[in-house]
Formats: C-alpha cells, sequence, structure tokens
C-alpha cells in the first residue's frame, strides 16, 4: 500500500538520501533496499522527515530520512546552533556561547554524541563531551555547573534497541519549552544539508572549542545526590544493615548508584549480567523498569541476597523503579503513583520533623499522574501544583516558583520520574535511588517495611490503584488514526466510564473545563495548550488520553479511588474490576 508515495518519489528521495549521507553503513542498508526493490521498507524509511518535536528527536536506527542517522542528527544539530546564535546574537559575536553533550549505552550513542559535539564546536561553541556515557540527569546537572547555554544527550530512554533519540536543552538545565521549542523546530525544518558546519575531532580539541569532561562533573554530583538527604546520621548508623540490589538494565546508571550507595555506606549488589553498557539490552525485551520482565533478574537475585530493597534504572537512570518484599519475602513492584505517594509521604514527614519545611512549600505532579499525593500535601499544608506530561514542565513550575516565592519540595511523574532537589532540572533516578534508600532504612527504624507504609496511606487517604492502556498506530496511517481518535473524545465525549458518571471533562488542548451537564459554561485552564483529554469521575478517579509525543500510540491512564471500602483488599478487588469495565470501554470506543 503506497498511500503518500509511488515508487519514484520513493527511489528520488532515497537516492537524494545516499547523496546526502556520509556514514557508508546507513548508505549501504538504503542502497541494499533499493538493489531488492522493497518498497514496503522505503516506503517507511522515507515517506516523512524524522520529526524534531518539542522533545526533540526519537526514532529507529538506520538509513533513511524517517530514521534515526548522522545525516538527521547532523541537521538538528546544526538548526540548535543557528537558533542559539540567533537568541544570543551578543554572546554568539563574542565567541561565548557553550554547549555539553552527554550519551547511553544506546547503538550509535557515542557516534552520534561526537557528531554533535563537532558540529556545535565547527559553529563557534565552547563544546563540552563526556569521555563515556553519562547518565541524563547528569547532562542536566552539568549545563548548571559549567554555565552552559545549551546541552545535548543522545538517549531513547527506555524503549526498545531498535532507538535511538536526541533531547535538547536550555541553559536553566531542563529540555526546552515554548516558545523556543518552535523557534528550535523552525530553525532545523529549515537546515540544507550543504550549510552544516563540522570540524574534525583533532581540530577541535586543539583550538580549545572541544573538552572532553568526566571526574570535574561526576564527583561533584555524587556530593549533590549525597547531600538532598534528611537523615545522615541514620545513614551513618544505619547503613550496614540494609542490604540492596540494583540493576541499571545495560544502561548509565551503575557507575554513578553504586558510588551514591556504596559511599552512603550501603551494601549494593548489582546484578552482574545488566552492569555493564550494551545497546542491545540482551536480557532484557525492554530496558524499562516500569515493565515486570526488565525487573525478572534483579528480583531473583533479590530473592537469593533476601535484599532490603531491589533498584532499578533505565539505560539513560532518569527513570527509578523498586521492588520489595512483602511479609512471605515475595517481591513486590511498586507503581510509580505509590512511589510518588512515599516520596511526598516521606519528604513532608521528614521536613516537618526536622523544622526543614521552607515558607510555602510546594510540590509539582504532571496531570496524568494519580491524585492520590493530593491528599497528602492538603492534610499538611503543602500546595500541589499541577502540570503538563514532562519534566520540562516540572523544571518550568521551579523556575516560575523562584518568582513567585513558592518554595520547591519534590517533583514526580508516575512514568518513574522523581526530583528531589534543584540543581537537576529532569527527572533524577540517581538522587531518587540515595532518598529510597534513606525512606527505607527510616520506616525500617519504625518497624515498618515500605508496602507497610503504602497501605497505611491507603487507610488515612483513600485507596488508589492504576491502570494504563497503550494503543500503537505505526506506519503511514497511524497518525491520522490517532487524530480521529481524540477528535472523537472531543466531539462525541463520554457520558460515564464502568458506571461512574463524568462529573468534569478537562480538554487541555482547548485549554477548558468544563461539566457535562452544562457544555457551555466553560472554564479557561491556565496550562499551555497540549493534546491531551481528562474525564473526573464522581467518587474521585480520572480517566485521560494522551497522544505520545516521541512514539506513535495513544496512551489512556486511568487512575482509580475507592473512598467507600476500609477493608484494602476489597477495596483492591473493586479497583480491579472498575480497571477492567474501564478498559474494555475505551476499546471499544477506539474501534
Amino acid at each position: 500500500d503506497f498511500i503518500i508515495m509511488d515508487k519514484n518519489e520513493i527511489l528520488a528521495r532515497a537516492k537524494a538520501y545516499i547523496n546526502d549521507e556520509q556514514d557508508e553503513t546507513f548508505k549501504k542498508q538504503v542502497e541494499e533496499l533499493i538493489s531488492k526493490e522493497d518498497y514496503t521498507e522505503l516506503e517507511d524509511r522515507f515517506f516523512q522527515d524524522l520529526e524534531f518535536g518539542t522533545a526533540g528527536l526519537r526514532g529507529i536506527i538506520g538509513g533513511g530520512t524517517n530514521r534515526m542517522n548522522p545525516l538527521v542528527i547532523n541537521k538538528a544539530t546544526q538548526g540548535l546552533a543557528n537558533y542559539f546564535i540567533k537568541t544570543f546574537p551578543e554572546k554568539a559575536k563574542a565567541g561565548t556561547l557553550s554547549a555539553v553533550i552527554a550519551y547511553d549505552s544506546r547503538n550509535y550513542s557515542d557516534v552520534f554524541a561526537e557528531s554533535t559535539a563537532l558540529i556545535f564546536a565547527a559553529n563557534g561553541f565552547k563544546t563540552y563531551l563526556f569521555s563515556a556515557l553519562r547518565p541524563t540527569p547528569e547532562l542536566s546537572y552539568a549545563i548548571r555547573r559549567l554555565g552552559c547555554d545549551t546541552g545535548v544527550v543522545v538517549t531513547a530512554s527506555h524503549n526498545p534497541p531498535q532507538y535511538n533519540g536526541y533531547k535538547a536543552y536550555w541553559n536553566d538545565g531542563a529540555q526546552v519549552i515554548e516558545p523556543h521549542d518552535v523557534g528550535i523546530i523552525k530553525e532545523v525544518n529549515a537546515v540544507k544539508i550543504e550549510n552544516v558546519k563540522t570540524i574534525s575531532r583533532l581540530e577541535a580539541i586543539s583550538s580549545g572549542k572541544l573538552v572532553i569532561i568526566d571526574k570535574e562533573i561526576d564527583q561533584p554530583y555524587w556530593e549533590y545526590c549525597k547531600n538532598q538527604l534528611f537523615r545522615p546520621e541514620l545513614m551513618k548508623e544505619k547503613a550496614n544493615e540494609a542490604k540492596i540490589v540494583y540493576t541499571p538494565l545495560h544502561g548509565t546508571g551503575a557507575m554513578h548508584v553504586e558510588k551514591v550507595l556504596s559511599g552512603l555506606g550501603l551494601t549494593v549488589i548489582t546484578v552482574p549480567e545488566q552492569r555493564e553498557g550494551d545497546g542491545n539490552f540482551p536480557t532484557v525485551e525492554k530496558p524499562n523498569p516500569e515493565e515486570k520482565p526488565a525487573m525478572k533478574m534483579a528480583v531473583e537475585l533479590g530473592e537469593k541476597e533476601k535484599a532490603d530493597v531491589v533498584m532499578a534504572t533505565d539505560p539513560d537512570a532518569d527513570r527509578f523503579g523498586i521492588a520489595v518484599p512483602d511479609n512471605n519475602g515475595k517481591y513486590v513492584l511498586v507503581t510509580g503513583n505509590q512511589m510518588g505517594a512515599l516520596f511526598v509521604d516521606y519528604i513532608i514527614k521528614t521536613r516537618k520533623e526536622l523544622g526543614k519545611m521552607p515558607k510555602n512549600p510546594a510540590i509539582v505532579r504532571s496531570i496524568v499522574t494519580s491524585p492520590f499525593s493530593d491528599r497528602i500535601c492538603a492534610k499538611n499544608g503543602v500546595e500541589l501544583v499541577e502540570c503538563l506530561t514532562g519534566f520540562k514542565w516540572i523544571a518550568n513550575c521551579m523556575n516560575e516558583f523562584d518568582k513567585t516565592g513558592k518554595n520547591y519540595i519534590f517533583g514526580f511523574e508516575e512514568s518513574y520520574g522523581y526530583n528531589v532537589g534543584k540543581d537537576v532540572h529532569d527527572k533524577d533516578g540517581v538522587s531518587a535511588s540515595a532518598m529510597c534508600a534513606e525512606m527505607t532504612l527510616y520506616w525500617r527504624t519504625q518497624g515498618k517495611s515500605l508496602l507497610q507504609r503504602i497501605e497505611e496511606l491507603y487507610t488515612e487517604y483513600g485507596y488508589f490503584q492504576d491502570g494504563a492502556i497503550s494503543l500503537n498506530f505505526p506506519g503511514v496511517t497511524g497518525g491520522a488514526k490517532m487524530k480521529a481518535i481524540m477528535e472523537k473524545l472531543r466531539t462525541e465525549g463520554v457520558k460515564e466510564f464502568g458506571g461512574k458518571k463524568v462529573v468534569k471533562i478537562r480538554d487541555i488542548g482547548q485549554s477548558v473545563e468544563f461539566s457535562p451537564n452544562s457544555p457551555t459554561n466553560k472554564t479557561a485552564l491556565a496550562f499551555p495548550k497540549s493534546n491531551v483529554i481528562q474525564f473526573f469521575l464522581e467518587g474521585g478517579s480520572v480517566v485521560s488520553a494522551r497522544p505520545s509525543g516521541t512514539e506513535p500510540k495513544i496512551k489512556f491512564y486511568i487512575n482509580i479511588c475507592i473512598d467507600d471500602e476500609k477493608d484494602l483488599k476489597k477495596a483492591g478487588e473493586k479497583a480491579d474490576k472498575l480497571i477492567a469495565e474501564i478498559d474494555k470501554e475505551l476499546k471499544a470506543f477506539v474501534d
């Protein structure tokens, strides 16, 4: 099915790519497809240009305009450099613009990172490049510490091994947001390959435009992670009593998590088969700590070692997940929403206890994160601020708080992203691992496990449970299908889910919220526009629909609240039933 292009158009685009691509590996892939006359694969690689979106680039590695390869990276970097040169003309003129580049363990990450660094250097930026793979949170930290104007990390986060990506950062250490994201996209789209500047590595280093970095950022970053903790004396006294099993899932986390936790006196046993960086992720299908299969080896080692907690970070170590033993020694995975609530509870309780609660404290969560933590904040006099999905919006709230007198004390989102300090403007799995270790030890001194603390929170604030459905729409027609589903949700709406009435609809794409009973009486929203629709149900549950910004899929988030059942086992059964009903209704709606 050639929906968009005929064979001649595909061939013309493929030959143009071969002509422009300097890398022989990627060039050869396309030449072989042409000789095999594999037009289905060629169309998928050339029906569009891989879009430089608000989160940068993410795509399958390979030759083609709709793939991750040196040609696509080079054009993106030149566009990014052009935007900063135009935005800061005085700095550009004085030759004082600067950038820092990091990369993870994925295939070609090192190649793409060096290519990026050399283009920045050729454009007059003083460019810092990490000597080897490093986590995303350290890149954010480095931008702030080095006072850089921009930064790039080459990573596809938790995606399967065939993917890679490219995230662009602003001078505050956060990924770019409006209006800069739109400005950068325009510049990237305008780049002609003949206008991409580059120089050799040797020339870049000898001219001082390229500086290789490692320990001068590593050591202060490790100290920063340790300095977020509240109870150093507890760590000194009790650390040797706790045993942690950890997996970096073949990514960047081992060096940092091991260094920080062992520096606190904790015993860390890293899963040996998953310790080294490997872009093929040979022991997992997806290197994502949100998914049970990815945690399998770590949990098995945890059971063998009788670990107090099993920890995992994704390949770029910005996401953090755990499993903890129940009363029978069986390890239970803690969800992102549960972990967020545990952190919120612990940080508020500890700050109050130690007299470290600032004036006007605020915690930030994304809109698709469970409202569980809202109740903990409300009871404790801490403001809960919602923001759009993506940690750059949490970082944006941090920046806004500095102007309005609010004091940021924690930010998180359900997709295993947590931030416990202000010198990193992104989610940080390394500092989260240290905070989790302290929290585990603290509750242990109170005779409780993390699971028991979650149950106490449920008893106090209501039972919360979450479900999610991801529906994929790949290929040429995928985008149109996703658009049609979101349009159908907007125009037809939904009156109830699982027998629970919809009491409020929040349409962030239209910047309004309203009651289904009076749809013309709309209230304006303060959020920037984003293609998300949320249905708030009677009893406190929420159903949200959000197309992914980086993959061809729509994600439905189901946040269930059961307030009318004190028996937690029965509340869990009620929640399971409700999630199953909503799941069924959503799939029927999409069909």
